[in-house]
């Protein structure tokens, strides 16, 4: 018998279903497999579908591959893998880990608390230097103990990155005009075939080198759990040419997604960590190739999932607008200098809103004055500090001080190549005639945003803002004095100063600067 999928969904989504008791049941759908969560478990089966590469079409496979699961799984997560289960169909009704021929199989876990995921916590701003580090050794002593072998080492071969790069591009092609524009597809195709062809050597010498391991295959921020134990889970079962890699490219993998998550900071703590860890100094020289690479491959998935009828209609348009996320990161990589993007206006303009998106989407590092100054004055970064202006920690000495911490940082980054964004006030002409300065002489290009909003919306979120949680210390008395303190931006050539309305949609904002840095 082969189930009906639709109906073996309906089964396993009912709470009576399982043997443990549970207040109800949570149901992940993804283009590949169906995700249970009971209170205390996990229970994954795998749709019957073939994708060309995946194929789960008969129960052999599903079997085989969910074995596969368990036994690769319990490398990085050990303690979570519990094993397969069989569901069996008996008078009329699906029956987990029942007598007589199983009609599916389900990977069961234990249920990792969704608090402690590396995703969430970024989105809480709850992750830290110190975890990422954690992470970093333990990918670097997985990458050290993984296989390698003369079968494996064929897999970093150039006809074998050449080809997974190529299978992108015909993926996603359909996507153009959607997700994806001409200008970046085509951007992105020639960069890649240049980039193998100049660094075919490069290739080959980390293949003979044995860098080419028996890796996780998948690893980004969703797959990280930071429970008893660190615990990296859902690796690629699947497909061997997807697991089998170079570890820059894992590597890669885990500094893009952080990027992709505005923490470019940590994407680079994660890197120079790893290389420390792993002594693998070669690493620096491909990684923008491969996070380019799987910023693509994120962003083909998403792609994919926007696609999906089975998958709701709010999810899809979900996934079509991180597929442009990811798309317009992987389009920065690509970019031979480094920028720095300058935000100037008044306070409640917008600033940081804007500077938090943009970061996202070019894989740059976010430095914000509000938090610096916080943490130069030893002041936890939400609590408020309502100091009269020009006063306390916004006098003119603690102002200097917070902006050559911010410079600071900005250089060190830039040096690094990482693109940058400091977001502060930048009332001043001398201030950002600093900022350009530096940037020349670091060879990296600079663009200042300067963001405009009425009185009246100034005004509206300024109030609104004294309600949430924020490190910024902005209302109305200091939005009178500083229109009184700004200096136009009259100082920058037209090419490197765009004008922003931040009454307009984030989104759209966020285009005309992707367009304007092109």
């Amino acid at each position: 018998m082969t189930p009906d999928l639709q109906d073996l969904i309906t089964a396993l989504s009912r709470p009576d279903f399982y043997p443990e008791k549970t207040s109800g049941i949570t149901f992940i759908q993804t283009q590949m497999s169906c995700v249970f969560l009971t209170d205390e478990y996990a229970y994954k089966i795998k749709k019957p579908v073939n994708l060309g590469y995946v194929d789960y079409t008969t129960i052999e496979k599903r079997l085989h591959f969910c074995e596969r699961e368990i036994e690769l799984n319990r490398r990085l997560c050990p303690g979570a893998y519990l094993g397969v289960i069989p569901i069996t169909f008996s008078g009329g009704n699906f029956i987990l880990d029942g007598s007589g021929d199983a009609v599916e199989y389900a990977v069961k876990m234990k249920r990792l608390p969704e608090s402690r995921l590396l995703d969430n916590l970024l989105g809480m701003n709850a992750a830290t230097p110190e975890m990422i580090g954690a992470v970093a050794g333990k990918v670097a002593d997985f990458h050290a103990g993984a296989e390698t072998n003369e079968r494996i080492a064929a897999f970093g071969g150039l006809s074998t990155i050449a080809q997974n790069s190529e299978e992108n591009f015909s993926q996603t092609e359909k996507y153009i005009g959607r997700s994806i524009s001409e200008k970046q597809f085509s951007q992105m195709r020639d960069y890649t075939r240049t980039f193998i062809h100049e660094y075919a050597g490069t290739f080959e010498a980390r293949a003979k080198e044995g860098r080419i391991r028996d890796c996780h295959g998948d690893l980004h921020a969703a797959h990280i759990c930071f429970c008893q134990e660190l615990c990296i889970f859902d690796c690629i079962e699947f497909n061997e040419r997807f697991r089998f890699c170079d570890v820059a490219s894992e590597a890669a993998f885990l500094a893009m997604d952080l990027d992709h998550f505005g923490r470019a900071d940590l994407g680079r703590r994660f890197i120079e960590e790893y290389i420390e860890r792993s002594s693998d100094h070669g690493v620096k020289g491909i990684l923008n190739f491969y996070k380019c690479y799987r910023a693509w491959i994120r962003g083909k998935v998403a792609c994919f999932k926007s696609d999906d009828p089975l998958v709701s209609a709010a999810d899809r348009q979900e996934s079509a607008q991180n597929a442009q996320g990811y798309f317009d990161l992987a389009t920065s990589y690509t970019r031979k200098r480094p920028i720095l993007v300058v935000m100037a206006g008044l306070v409640g303009s917008g600033k940081t809103t804007m500077a938090n998106a943009l970061s996202r989407h070019l894989g740059a590092v976010h430095i914000s004055s509000d938090v610096t100054r916080k943490r130069l004055a030893g002041i936890p970064q939400t609590d408020h500090r309502f100091d009269e202006p020009s006063e306390g920690i916004y006098s003119a000495e603690f102002n200097t001080k917070t902006y050559d911490a911010i410079f600071e940082e900005a250089r060190a980054n830039l040096k690094y190549g990482y693109p940058v964004i400091l977001d502060a006030a930048f009332l001043k002409r001398t201030e950002r005639n600093r900022a350009v300065t530096m940037a020349t002489k670091l060879e990296a290009d600079a663009l200042v945003v300067e963001c405009r909003l009425s009185p009246e919306l100034t005004q509206e979120r300024l109030l609104k803002r004294l309600k949430e949680v924020s490190a910024s210390d902005g209302r109305w008395e200091i939005y009178e004095k500083q229109t009184d303190w700004f200096e136009p931006v009259d100082e920058m050539p037209d090419k490197s100063h765009l004008l922003i309305d931040t009454s307009k949609p984030l989104l759209q904002n966020v285009r005309q600067v992707l367009d304007w840095i092109g």
